[in-house]
């Protein structure tokens, strides 16, 4: 990828328009744009949730094995929005996900089953994960709506399925590396109940 970006603001936008790299002009609103825009919101929002990371880490040194797993996802993010931007480039392979699937693997076996609905929160790090979580759900549904009119590569889809999988064990992760109970979910009391 030799372009780099000189300039910031080019003014061809301005009409609500926007330029994918094959040359295509398409609205802003566009199923591939949305999708693009999702997949930078949540690589944004897993920038914060390393920095806060990172910063933690000194106070709970079991955060480091998050970083480490988690960090390469940014970058595997920006090569997903390359293939949304550039519908030939190929970025992504299988070996990706198969990492993900490991570290979830290993992260559930420390974990044990989970017998209860958890809340996300109980810390600002396990509330970053899930919120990370959910925008990967948003941006996989987003991605499932372009796939619907324009084949994706199953890869891609593949990998934020199981990406936000990865979020969610990265949640309960922290929990326990931070030695933080986790949010149980409370089922509303039914109408007439003793509870109620």
């Amino acid at each position: 990828m030799g372009n780099r970006l000189s300039k910031i603001y080019t003014r061809t936008g301005d009409t609500g328009e926007t330029g994918l790299a094959d040359g295509r002009r398409v609205p802003k609103s566009h199923p591939r744009i949305e999708a693009m825009g999702e997949l930078d919101t949540l690589n944004s929002q897993l920038g914060l949730l390393l920095a806060d990371l990172a910063q933690e880490q000194g106070q709970w040194p079991g955060l480091a094995e998050l970083i480490e797993v988690l960090g390469p996802c940014q970058h595997r993010l920006f090569d997903l929005g390359g293939e949304l931007a550039m519908p030939e480039y190929q970025a992504l392979d299988e070996a990706e996900i198969s990492r993900l699937e490991a570290a979830i693997d290993r992260w559930n076996q420390e974990l044990g089953p989970l017998k209860d609905f958890i809340m996300p929160g109980g810390s600002r790090l396990i509330a970053l994960a899930h919120l990370c979580r959910s925008l990967a759900r948003t941006a996989e549904r987003r991605c499932q709506l372009l796939n619907a009119s324009e084949p994706l590569r199953p890869v891609g889809l593949a990998y934020l399925n199981r990406l936000s999988d990865l979020f969610f064990v990265a949640a309960r992760l922290i929990a326990r590396r931070q030695g933080c109970a986790e949010i149980l979910w409370q089922a509303a009391s039914a109408p007439g109940s003793a509870n109620a």
